[in-house]
C-alpha cells in the first residue's frame, strides 16, 4: 500500500505536487480525448453539420458533468484531510457516505436530465437542421451519468489518498477502448452522433468498473468493515458541504456558458462549428491547469489536516508560478497555431468554420495566463474547505459570460462570443485571488491556535 499512495505532509511542495500532477495530467488528456475522437471522427466521417450536432449542447454537457465532477472532488476534501491527519478509521466514514451520496446523486440527475432533455436542447436554440443529431447525442451521454459519476467518485477518493496513477491507467485502457467503439459504432454500424456518445458512455463505464475492482483487491486502506457502513448525520452535512458548492461553482460557470452559447447558435451553423472545434482545442489546453490546481488541492488539504499551515502558502505560490507559465506558452501556441489545431476536427474546404475556429482561439490566447491563477487559487480555496467562496467565483464567470452574450453579441456577433471567456477568467480572478489567501492566512491562525492549545 506504501506505492500506492502519498503523503504531501513532508518534502519539498513543488516536486510532491508535480509528481502528483503529471499522472493527473495524462489521465485529463485521455478524459478529453473521449471528446475529441468523437468530434474528429464525426467531423471527418458524417460532416460538419453532425460536428455541429455533437457541440451544439456542451456548454450544458459541462453544467450537468461539472456537477458531477465538482461534488466528486469535494467529496474527497474531507478524505484528503482525514488521510494526511492520520485518521484513518474517520475516513472510511467519509468514503462511505460519499459513495451513497453519489449513488444519490447519480439517480436524480439521470432521471431529471432525461426527462428535460428535449427542453434543454430548446433553451440552447439549436438549430432545426442539427436537432434531431443534437437529441440522439444528449440523450445517451445523460443516461451514462451513472457511469461518469461511478468513475469520478472512485478517481477522487484514490487521489485524495495520493494516488494519482491508477486512474490514470485505467483511462489508457478505456481510451484505447473508446478508440476503437467509436470507429465501430459510426463506421460499421452507421449508428451517428448516437454512436460516438454510446462509445463514450461505454468507456468512461470500463473506467469506473475497473475502479472499483481494483479499490476492492489491492487498496486495504479503503476497505470497509460493517462499522463504517452506515450513514451518520455530521459525516453527511460535512460531505455536502464541501461537495454540492463544489458542484454548484461549475454548473453556474457553466449556465453562463450555456447563455453563450446559445447566442452562438443564433449566428448559424458555420459559428457552432467552429465554436465547436475551438471549444475542444480549448478543453485539451485547460488540462494542465485543472492537473495543476487539482495537485495544489490535494496538497492543501492533506497539510491542512496535518497542521502545517506554513506549507500551504508556499505550495500555493509554487503552484501559481507553474500555471501562469504554462497558460503564456499555450497562449501563445493557440495564437500562432489555432487554424492548424483546429484541422484535426474540419477538413481544409470548410474554411469559414476554420477561419471561426483560429479566430476563437487566438482572442482567448491572448488572456490564456488568467485562466491559470483563476484555477489554482480557486482549487487551493476548496482544498482549504472554504468551497461556499468558490461558488461566489463561478457567479461572477457566469455574470460575466452572460452580459457579453446578451448585451454585445447582437452589435458585435461572433466577437464578442470570441471575448466572453476572458471576461469571466479575469472578473473572477479580481475576486478569487485576494480571496485565497484570506482563506490561507484563516488555516495558518487555526493552526496556531491549535499549537498553542497543545503548548
Amino acid at each position: 500500500m506504501r506505492n500506492l499512495t502519498t503523503s504531501m505532509t513532508e518534502g519539498r511542495p513543488l516536486p510532491l505536487m508535480l509528481r502528483f500532477a503529471v499522472p493527473l495530467l495524462m489521465g485529463n488528456l485521455l478524459q478529453q480525448m473521449y471528446n475529441m475522437i468523437d468530434a474528429a471522427i464525426v467531423g471527418r466521417i458524417l460532416g460538419t453539420e453532425a460536428l455541429a450536432s455533437v457541440g451544439a449542447s456542451s456548454s450544458v454537457q459541462f453544467l450537468v458533468l461539472g456537477f458531477c465532477m465538482g461534488a466528486c472532488a469535494g467529496f474527497g476534501v474531507p478524505v484528503a484531510k482525514y488521510f494526511g491527519a492520520g485518521k484513518l478509521e474517520h475516513m472510511k466514514d467519509y468514503v462511505f457516505n460519499g459513495a451513497v451520496l453519489t449513488a444519490v446523486f447519480a439517480a436524480v440527475l439521470t432521471v431529471f436530465c432525461a426527462v428535460l432533455c428535449p427542453r434543454i436542447l430548446h433553451i440552447l436554440s439549436v438549430p432545426e437542421n442539427i436537432y434531431e443529431n443534437a437529441y440522439r447525442y444528449l440523450i445517451v451521454i445523460f443516461l451514462g451519468l451513472p457511469f461518469t459519476l461511478l468513475y469520478n467518485y472512485l478517481s477522487s477518493i484514490l487521489r485524495s489518498i495520493g494516488d494519482s496513477r491508477t486512474p490514470f491507467f485505467f483511462l489508457v485502457i478505456s481510451t484505447v477502448l473508446n478508440i476503437f467503439l467509436d470507429l465501430f459504432c459510426i463506421v460499421i454500424l452507421k449508428w451517428g452522433c448516437a454512436g460516438a456518445a454510446i462509445a463514450t458512455i461505454t468507456a468512461q463505464a470500463v473506467s469506473g468498473i475497473l475502479c472499483l475492482v481494483f479499490i476492492i483487491r489491492k487498496v486495504k486502506l479503503l476497505r470497509l468493515s460493517r462499522s463504517h457502513c452506515r450513514m451518520q448525520g455530521m459525516v453527511t452535512r460535512e460531505l455536502i458541504v464541501m461537495g454540492v458548492p463544489m458542484g454548484l461553482q461549475f454548473s453556474i460557470t457553466a449556465i453562463g456558458s450555456m447563455v453563450m452559447q446559445s447566442a452562438n447558435n443564433g449566428l448559424g451553423s458555420v459559428y457552432v462549428s467552429g465554436f465547436t472545434a475551438g471549444m475542444r482545442i480549448k478543453q485539451l489546453t485547460m488540462c494542465p491547469f485543472e492537473a495543476i490546481g487539482s495537485a495544489v488541492s490535494v496538497f492543501c488539504s492533506q497539510n491542512l489536516g496535518a497542521g502545517k499551515a506554513a506549507r500551504i502558502r508556499k505550495g500555493i505560490y509554487e503552484g501559481l508560478a507553474i500555471a501562469v507559465g504554462y497558460g503564456l506558452v499555450a497562449g501563445t501556441v493557440l495564437i500562432l497555431f489555432g487554424k492548424s489545431l483546429s484541422m484535426l476536427f474540419v477538413g481544409n474546404s470548410a474554411v469559414d468554420v476554420l477561419d471561426a475556429a483560429a479566430k476563437y482561439l487566438r482572442c482567448m490566447g491572448y488572456f490564456y495566463w488568467a485562466l491559470g491563477i483563476l484555477n489554482v487559487c480557486r482549487m487551493s480555496t476548496q482544498g482549504l474547505g472554504y468551497a461556499g467562496r468558490t461558488v461566489i467565483a463561478g457567479v461572477i464567470e457566469m455574470f460575466a459570460r452572460c452580459i457579453v452574450s446578451l448585451v454585445f453579441v447582437g452589435t458585435f456577433g461572433y466577437t464578442a462570443i470570441c471575448f466572453a471567456d476572458q471576461t469571466a477568467w479575469v472578473t473572477a480572478c479580481l475576486y478569487i485571488a485576494p480571496m485565497c489567501f484570506i482563506c490561507v492566512k484563516g488555516a495558518e491562525r487555526k493552526s496556531y491556535d491549535g499549537r498553542e492549545r497543545a503548548i
